[in-house]
């Protein structure tokens, strides 16, 4: 049984202003310890995929850092995808990629940006995982136990009897709930939190393209007929330029009918704000989190972040702030998701220079 892994790297991380840029995004920063995320997820699996067989998919503006990070993955093993088109188009085109490889090979697809904690758990669910995916053709999720009513992340309701090891049937996918509905799927003990991690088998993936994403597979045949040819790259602009933004979770996931989840029993977060991260991150007495070289006094209940400069802050409470060599945000922590007006504003107003 051959295994890959797919690290999907495109994003921007509009979240994570000033520090997330579009050359520099969330996933090859360095927020937590001295590796970037990025680094940290190969790393991760390394005791179950070989370096040779973890491949990155990411766009051009971001492949020279990504290279510059992972030196030890093979260069070409990094996907460029012309444009973003949701992680639909992202994974039909690694799976086209790997198929030439091995068609029956289990491909591990992973986001760039999560923080996990817990190691071995990790690496046994996903060998698990591994295992079912192969033997079953299914498509298999990772499900997170919620630990708070989290409005931020979509929701995966499962059968809680089990038809293998730690494997459960999927009833139903719900988007981003408000706040009661998130305490009733809380209370209810059989929603989980999606992960955006998944498990399946290469030809699976896209049989269930061919079932319920027709467009993209006809797509997704052309850049198979050009595959290792001098027209590949063309093709790839050509067909990414016809596809619709759609996640794998609406196009694939909501409508099959042979997806299971895997309870991941390890500390996970998608990282997905300043505020994920001062929740994240140890704290002094006063119960700031800092990184930095940072003066404070007078202030509790705050994130500074300022790796490359001097940073002080006195007499203020609940705030971020974050100081970069070009820009300085400053916002309350219960704010942290308006983060991405200001990349908004900044492109409406062609200030490229701070994006």
């Amino acid at each position: 049984m051959k295994v890959y892994a797919v690290i999907m790297a495109g994003g921007v991380g509009s979240r994570f202003w000033p520090s997330s840029k579009e050359k520099t995004p969330k996933q090859l920063l360095k927020i937590f310890g001295e590796n970037t995320l990025i680094q940290d997820t190969v790393e991760r699996l390394k005791d179950i995929v070989n370096y040779e067989d973890i491949f990155i998919a990411t766009n051009k503006l971001q492949k020279p850092e990504i290279l510059n990070q992972l030196p030890q993955l093979p260069p070409e093993n990094i996907i460029c995808e012309p444009f973003g088109r949701n992680t639909a188009a992202c994974i039909g085109l690694s799976a086209v990629i790997l198929k030439a490889k091995a068609q029956d090979a289990v491909m591990i697809t992973l986001p760039s940006d999560h923080l996990i904690r817990d190691i071995e758990s990790f690496n046994k669910t996903l060998n698990s995982a591994i295992k079912f995916a192969y033997g079953s053709k299914g498509l298999v999720t990772i499900g997170i136990a919620p630990s708070r009513p989290e409005t931020g992340y979509g929701y995966i309701q499962i059968d809680e009897k089990e038809i293998d090891t730690n494997i459960h049937r999927v009833f139903t996918f719900a988007e981003k709930p408000n706040y009661a509905t998130a305490v009733r799927f809380l209370e209810s003990g059989d929603f989980f939190w999606n992960s955006g991690m998944f498990i399946w088998r290469v030809d699976s993936i896209l049989d269930e393209m061919k079932t319920h994403m027709s467009e993209l597979y006809e797509g997704l045949q052309k850049i198979d007929m050009d595959l290792n040819t001098p027209e590949f790259e063309k093709t790839v602009v050509n067909v990414y330029g016809q596809l619709r933004n759609i996640s794998i979770d609406y196009g694939i996931m909501e409508k099959s009918s042979n997806v299971y989840l895997t309870k991941g029993n390890f500390m996970w977060s998608d990282v997905g704000s300043w505020e994920e991260v001062y929740q994240l991150s140890e704290k002094d007495g006063e119960g700031n989190a800092s990184k930095g070289n940072v003066f404070t006094d007078m202030t509790v209940d705050s994130l500074i972040f300022s790796p490359n400069k001097f940073t002080a802050a006195i007499g203020v409470e609940n705030l971020i702030i974050i100081n970069t060599d070009d820009a300085l945000l400053v916002c309350r922590r219960d704010h942290s998701q308006d983060v991405r007006k200001v990349v908004d504003h900044l492109k409406i107003n062609k200030l490229t220079e701070h994006l």
